[in-house]
């Protein structure tokens, strides 16, 4: 009997750090919960990492998440030291996810939808990572470094308020300009799409997690941009904070 869908409490709420969950499968491929905090690979966006915390105060540390083999499961891969049979199918458990990673991909996800906004060209590759984002887009057209940046940093100064909504399959066919990607289809089958829309700037279809206003985006920068092939224009984004800027 294949276990029930997880439930992704982060579809709804982004800054959830931790809840309470009970195992519902364990197996070589990792650990699945009847609800979690943890993001899993998809969409462009890294996995969420963490720990799993037991009742009796052990941990079970938590290296990526990934999607399970079928719909609607979430796996919580554990390090390889991690002896996953030290718990069993109904164990309660708090997962609790690393904040400082989920915050760098929430802050670089929202930014990827400001390049989407400055670039009106479709997007053929996404990367978002918790040290930078990278996007591809479909064109053949120079694009310059120092404007993106400053185009960037208008829309955070902005401070345009972010939300997520959900649309009907219906409303996406009957739109189909809202999807940007050429690479990742929105899923289907479950009668609604998720899109995330920053006030006048940008609406489509993600999953992903993002802050709440693009003020949170902070100090955001173009680090290089690429012809990686005659119509591929890669750009790739950092934190000046973290030097990156150079």
């Amino acid at each position: 009997m294949m276990p029930a869908m997880t439930e992704e409490l982060f579809r709804e709420d982004s800054t959830l750090a931790e809840c309470s969950a009970r195992v519902t499968a364990i197996d070589a491929s990792g650990v699945q919960l009847d609800r979690t905090v943890f993001y899993p690979h998809g969409g462009g966006q890294a996995g969420d990492a963490g720990e799993l915390r037991l009742d009796d105060g052990r941990v079970l540390r938590v290296v990526d998440t990934r999607k399970g083999a079928a719909p609607g499961q979430i796996l919580h891969l554990l390090a390889p030291d991690t002896n996953a049979h030290a718990v069993a199918v109904g164990t309660p458990v708090t997962a609790v996810i690393d904040s400082a990673r989920r915050r760098a991909h929430m802050r670089f996800h929202t930014a990827t939808h400001l390049l989407c906004a400055l670039v009106p060209h479709p997007v053929d590759g996404c990367s978002i990572t918790p040290a930078y984002a990278r996007l591809d887009f479909h064109m053949n057209e120079p694009l310059d470094k120092q404007a993106l940046t400053e185009g960037i940093a208008r829309l955070v100064a902005e401070a345009h308020a972010v939300r997520h909504r959900w649309i009907s399959e219906a409303e996406l066919d009957a739109n189909p300009q809202l999807v940007r990607s050429m690479s990742v289809q929105p899923p289907r089958g479950l009668g609604r799409i998720r899109v995330l829309e920053i006030e006048g700037v940008d609406l489509q279809p993600c999953g992903g997690t993002h802050v709440a206003n693009t003020a949170e985006v902070g100090a955001v920068v173009v680090t290089k941009v690429e012809k990686k092939s005659a119509m591929t224009r890669r750009v790739i984004l950092g934190f000046a904070e973290s030097g990156a800027a150079g």
